[in-house]
């Protein structure tokens, strides 16, 4: 039900083609003004910017507007989604969240806060557990212009590619491939390698490229069996949202004035992908249970077959 709301007179894979094109360049204008900050930046100290790495030219900028700047070209993608629907597709946009009547916004609560409470209880057993792996990073003042940055844009920033990844695209390769399991593998599969230049990869190895790919392999899954998105919605915010909020580290993607930093060696060991064998697995559990899914087989790699008009 939901893919099939993509089957449109006229909507061909071509026109997924040109849409990614205009986010992609969303993306890049969105990008601009992080560009312009560091560079003004740079120049105003008398530095030069051509012999610093990513790394360094990301702490040119105190970690809040950093924060705040590189989340802009999300934000910049997330309002352009509904017009590259509506207007290169003819469709609706709520049909690229969900194929119910409306947006259920208690899935999304739902999903937010059993995976917001489950990390914050994780993290803090990891930190009884080890404290010599922590370090108290807290300062009012930087932690609340965080905390205000983070539950406005970093949902925004989720939202956007899970929009992108399982509503857009999902729906782009069902229209190509006219079954279930091929968007599900190819989304699942560009949204690790999306992850591919991260730090955490240069850290931790080729290895966390299995939690990458099984995160999105798994909110794939969650969009097809719940026919929306809106679980991944929720997941996803809680995900960056707690990280941002608990626990940085040098190395990571995301530099924030956080509670704690991790001072640990990174390593990548069962831990790293624990989530993608036993927890997701147990998620999935939890949410058919609460939602009565069935007949997974079909909603997995079942074909897609017929017209369906927009309500």
């Amino acid at each position: 039900m939901f893919l099939l709301q993509a089957f449109l007179p006229g909507n061909r894979f071509l026109k997924y083609i040109l849409g990614s094109f205009l986010l992609v360049i969303a993306s890049i204008i969105g990008q601009l003004p992080l560009l312009g900050a560091v560079v003004y930046k740079l120049i105003s100290d008398g530095k030069s910017f051509y012999n610093m790495d990513e790394a360094q030219l990301m702490n040119v900028l105190d970690k809040n507007t950093t924060l705040f700047l590189m989340l802009l070209s999300f934000v910049t993608v997330f309002f352009s989604v509904p017009l590259v629907v509506k207007w290169l597709h003819n469709q609706k946009f709520k049909n690229v969240i969900t194929s119910r009547p409306k947006v259920d916004w208690s899935r999304i609560l739902f999903s937010f806060t059993l995976w917001a409470v489950f990390q914050i209880i994780v993290t803090i057993i990891s930190y009884y557990a080890s404290p010599e792996d922590f370090k108290l990073n807290f300062q009012l003042e930087p932690f609340l212009i965080l905390f205000a940055i983070a539950v406005v844009m970093i949902p925004l920033q989720t939202s956007a590619e899970e929009l992108m990844f399982r509503g857009y695209l999902m729906q782009g390769f069902g229209v190509l491939a006219k079954n279930k399991w091929v968007p599900l593998v190819v989304t699942s599969v560009s949204f690790g390698l999306l992850h591919f230049a991260n730090p955490e990869v240069d850290k931790l190895g080729s290895i966390v490229m299995i939690y990458y790919i099984g995160t999105g392999l798994f909110l794939g899954v969650l969009t097809l069996l719940d026919e929306g998105v809106e679980l991944s919605l929720g997941f996803h915010a809680a995900n960056n949202l707690v990280t941002a909020l608990l626990v940085t580290s040098e190395w990571s993607a995301l530099q924030t004035d956080s509670i704690f930093i991790d001072v640990s060696d990174p390593s990548a060991g069962f831990e790293t992908i624990l989530p993608v064998f036993i927890v997701y697995p147990i998620l999935l559990f939890v949410f058919s249970k609460k939602y009565n899914w069935n007949n997974w087989k079909e909603k997995l790699t079942g074909k897609l077959t017929g017209k369906l008009t927009q309500e």
